[in-house]
């Protein structure tokens, strides 16, 4: 009988990751039986297999769905439809993963309630609202049991098989495969590792105190009650930015609203040392006292001066529907290494933004991600035709641009908020100078 807990842990993780191997193997059999019968797409069948082989896989197909510059038009299209909140798993799970957390310490100790339906339930992790021992209300990010065993068994797989391919077929070297799926390998590893997240929402804060900013905040973080796999943040009572009428009621100017939120956003790019790179609807709020809240800081990006300089030029000329501006700042971007036909650049964008500029502004604010992604793609394949190669943290910073620009279209319809003197696109402080360090 084995006593050591350090070794018995090991064991169990060896076993379930043999385990996870053999589940691996049964779905993608099964996949390869269905593609050489089944007339369904290949598309469709990777994104159906995907979701069967669980968390790993589902939060790789939203990378491939977000990362327009990476992948396929058609994949990153079908991978649209990945699960973002899946089936819950039953309180007993939960709070079996609390107290492995937490120890010889009672969560009595810690908690004086936990609500035991959840808030949401990810591909990696649930939420439950909960009271503190002393007193504040919050929220419990818990990492569901068993998925870092699966994640870096899945991830090891993935890695070994982009290797073992490029081996068989040259050729697909020259694509950088395997650096591809090692990136999302370091994402993905960052994004199970709540201490991570919690040291991003620290860095934000940081900056809220650096620059004196009293409009904004995020949700504080409770260390002793936070793991690696235990998130326990403040809950922030709020409102999405996606009604007019709703917003009106908190506050007399809604334009205002969100030049602050804005103001505070294009700020943190050159003084954090990560931006929230995933500000939809769901994740600014507005409080009940009118500050904005920033919350979930899983999904964050990091940016080169020069590529924010040549964004703040792009959205300026976006926004006066200059399209040889547009096409200027895509080249000054640095991402090409061949000469590029500005003007025929210029009627391109042309082509591509007139229809979105007249898109009606209650049914793109209405959440529909797709939409957004739709335009990413069409910016993106413009770019490739023309020699431009977008990284991926530009694409994660131009859907949240687009963002904006929707909720301005909301909420401030009849005025042009980029000539706003309230709002401040560029910082007086240089940008290489972080005030967080």
């Amino acid at each position: 009988m084995i006593k050591n807990p350090t070794a018995k842990k090991q064991i169990l993780n060896s076993l379930r990751s043999v385990a996870r191997l053999g589940e691996t193997a049964g779905v993608v059999l099964r996949a390869g039986i269905r593609h050489a019968t089944d007339a369904a797409p290949t598309p469709q069948l990777l994104r159906e297999t995907f979701e069967q082989l669980g968390a790993t896989y589902i939060k790789l197909g939203q990378f491939i769905a977000s990362s327009p510059s990476l992948f396929p038009r058609e994949y990153v299209e079908e991978f649209q439809r990945c699960l973002d909140q899946t089936p819950s798993l039953p309180f007993s799970y939960i709070e079996q993963t609390l107290k492995e957390e937490f120890g010889d310490t009672p969560l009595e100790s810690i908690f004086q309630h936990i609500e035991q339906a959840p808030l949401a339930s990810a591909s990696i992790a649930q939420v439950h609202a909960a009271t503190l021992v002393t007193g504040e209300d919050v929220v419990i990010k818990v990492q569901k049991p068993g998925v870092q065993t699966i994640l870096h068994t899945d991830l090891n797989v993935v890695y070994g098989v982009t290797r073992l391919f490029e081996k068989v077929v040259p050729k697909l070297k020259f694509a950088s495969l395997s650096e591809i799926v090692d990136e999302i390998r370091s994402r993905m590893v960052k994004e199970v590792d709540f201490v991570a997240e919690a040291q991003n929402i620290e860095d934000f804060q940081q900056f809220l105190d650096a620059t004196q900013n009293t409009q904004a905040v995020a949700p504080k973080v409770y260390p002793q009650a936070s793991t690696r796999r235990v998130l326990t943040m403040q809950r922030l009572y709020g409102l999405p930015l996606t009604d007019l009428e709703v917003v009106k009621q908190y506050a007399k100017d809604p334009a205002q609203v969100l030049i602050s939120a804005m103001n505070t956003w294009f700020a943190s790019l050159m003084m954090c040392k990560s931006f929230h790179a995933d500000l939809h609807a769901g994740n600014l709020l507005l409080l009940k006292d009118g500050r904005i809240g920033f919350i979930d800081f899983g999904i964050v990006g990091q940016l080169k001066p020069e590529v924010w300089g040549a964004t703040i030029g792009f959205m300026d000329a976006l926004q006066h529907t200059n399209y040889h501006e547009m096409a200027k700042n895509m080249v000054n971007m640095g991402m090409t290494h061949t000469k590029v036909d500005v003007d025929r650049l210029a009627q391109d964008m042309e082509k591509l933004f007139s229809g979105v500029l007249m898109a009606d502004p209650q049914k793109v604010m209405s959440g529909d991600v797709a939409d957004l992604n739709a335009i990413m793609l069409d910016m993106v394949g413009v770019g490739e035709r023309h020699g431009i190669h977008f990284p991926r943290d530009f694409a994660l910073l131009m859907k949240q641009m687009l963002y904006f620009d929707r909720f301005m279209r909301v909420l401030t319809p009849y005025m042009d908020v980029f000539s706003d003197s309230r709002l401040q696109l560029l910082q007086e402080s240089e940008p290489t100078s972080k005030l967080i360090h």
